[in-house]
């Protein structure tokens, strides 16, 4: 029988320092049997290990399109304190996808809306990287960014190239007293800037995912601007634990996040137990 908790083997690639408490690494099977079978959705997470010492739970942060997958970590505790040291060469374990995922072909034709504040860049760059890729099938495309600091902005020099695709908008800032003499992105909290950008609900979805307090302040900004509780998006994927519904501790009521989430809508957001 097979071990649904054993890992696969993974090469580290390639590891990219964000800031200085984040890194994105990239990686790959060392199976290639494995390589050539996987496949995931947008928006799926996976279990990431450093053997002998534990796991961790990251979002897949990279589109599908690519010969690897990437996730990215903020070193906080035992396991994310060893992956920090990992280099290219380097094995690691993953086991995956898990999850739901974004309805990205349902939100053919609409305009997307993006939403993120610091750490939580990852969970939504793997959206705008697909949607950039299939630039065609989705309508306007409107980005906002924000985080305490310009220090603690991932995916910086992404943020420019989205920058440059037809029909992009993207708004970065920062919290006030977050700036550099040299920033060049706007100073303000990531609803009022989601607020001054001007987004119309109609015919569009939002994807929001961040600190509670800035999804808190947002989702008012979205619901003036027209958007129903069913075209806003956010991902648990925070909450999750052995990705498998086993060990109970992602369960909100009768909801397994792990199994029914991580990916989620305002409205299935107001069904559950308020103390979620």
């Amino acid at each position: 029988m097979e071990n649904i908790y054993k890992p696969d083997a993974m090469e580290v690639l390639e590891v990219t320092q964000e800031t200085a408490d984040v890194k994105r690494v990239r990686i790959w099977f060392r199976d290639p049997e494995k390589a050539a079978e996987f496949k995931f959705n947008i928006g799926q997470f996976g279990l990431y290990s450093v053997f002998g010492v534990g796991e961790s739970t990251f979002n897949i942060c990279c589109s599908n399109s690519k010969k690897y997958i990437e996730f990215c970590f903020r070193k906080t505790g035992r396991v994310t304190e060893r992956m920090w040291d990992v280099e290219p060469g380097d094995t690691i374990g993953f086991r995956g996808p898990y999850g739901n995922s974004y309805p990205m072909k349902e939100w053919e034709g609409k305009n997307l809306v993006f939403v993120a504040g610091g750490i939580a860049m990852p969970p939504i760059r793997c959206a705008i990287q697909y949607a950039l890729e299939n630039r065609e099938k989705y309508g306007k495309i409107t980005i906002v960014y924000g985080a305490r600091t310009v220090g603690d902005l991932v995916c910086k020099s992404e943020l420019d190239e989205w920058a440059k695709y037809p029909n992009v908008d993207v708004l970065k800032t920062v919290d006030p007293g977050g700036e550099t003499p040299d920033w060049d992105g706007r100073v303000g909290f990531v609803p009022t800037v989601l607020g001054e950008a001007g987004v119309s609900g109609d015919n569009s979805v939002a994807l929001v995912v961040g600190p509670p307090i800035m999804i808190k302040f947002s989702l008012p900004v979205l619901e003036k601007s027209g958007f129903s509780d069913d075209a806003i998006f956010t991902s648990l994927e925070n909450r999750m634990k052995c990705g498998l519904g086993k060990c109970g501790r992602c369960n909100c009521g009768s909801v397994y996040v792990c199994k029914e989430g991580p990916v989620f809508t305002l409205a299935d957001m107001k069904e559950l137990p308020d103390d979620f």
